[in-house]
């Protein structure tokens, strides 16, 4: 895919591992400027190291919290002084939860609640204005692809619902920036194999076959990125063939089990 995108100033959150490294990276690739967040400074500095060997690019980390407001506006204004203006905004720090809703802990929906959506809706309103002022960039945020589901999944109810009403502020936000020239673009994975799945020893073949490689969402924000100026990708949905919507793609019990 050639996507000339030399130069340009990124801002990813979720950035130390699984989907938002390999975006840094593909980024890194193409000449982009990266400002990463994660909870973790060691992680990020690992990172940031492997991303520094093989490409010349600008590159920082800013241990963040996205579920807390002082560390969205410090990552944003890190970002800025370091960096400059931002072009790319990619909102993909989340966690996940599965539970019978009459058995999900109260902190755990207040956690997802603030992580999930909150933090996005933060800072995109810490990053917009800057960009409206310039009359350019682009916002790309991972929402999920069981928001296509009606009903939503079992055991997923808190954390889908909260990514609808995710879905549904980014559809909004669309038709409000699109005359400011801001692209906003929602991608709608499935299941992907990070972190998550990694540690949980008893999940069988056939699930794991289910489950997609963190590249085929990285390809989907670079097409985002590569479309003409005059073209935006509401929504971009990248599904495995073999996901059983019905049912979620690990059940309950091996996701407690991890």
């Amino acid at each position: 895919m050639n996507v000339n995108l030399q130069g340009k100033n990124a801002i990813i959150t979720g950035a130390s591992k699984g989907i938002g490294k390999t975006i840094a990276l593909r980024l890194a690739e193409r000449g982009v400027n990266l400002a990463l967040a994660a909870r973790t400074q060691a992680t990020l500095d690992e990172t940031i190291r492997e991303i520094k060997k093989d490409h010349k690019v600008k590159v920082i980390g800013v241990a963040t919290d996205v579920s807390k407001l002082e560390d969205l506006q410090n990552l944003a204004n890190t970002a800025m002084k370091e960096l400059g203006p931002i072009d790319i905004l990619i909102n993909n720090a989340g966690v996940s939860s599965q539970y019978p809703f009459e058995k999900q802990p109260l902190e755990d929906i207040e956690r997802l609640a603030h992580t999930n959506y909150l933090g996005y809706v933060r800072l995109i309103r810490l990053i917009i204005p800057h960009m409206i002022e310039r009359k350019q960039g682009a916002i790309i945020n991972m929402v999920s692809g069981s928001t296509l589901c009606d009903p939503i999944p079992k055991t997923f109810v808190t954390y889908s619902s909260l990514k609808v009403g995710l879905r549904a502020f980014l559809k909004g936000l669309f038709w409000e920036m699109r005359d400011h020239n801001i692209k906003i673009t929602s991608i709608l994975p499935g299941v992907v194999d990070t972190g998550l799945t990694d540690k949980l020893d008893n999940i069988a073949q056939e699930q794991r076959d289910r489950l997609m490689a963190p590249e085929a969402v990285a390809d989907m924000v670079l097409f985002a990125l590569s479309v003409p100026a005059n073209t935006c990708p509401l929504e971009l949905a990248v599904i495995n063939q073999k996901t059983p919507w019905t049912k979620p793609v690990i059940d309950y019990t091996q996701a407690q089990a991890k």
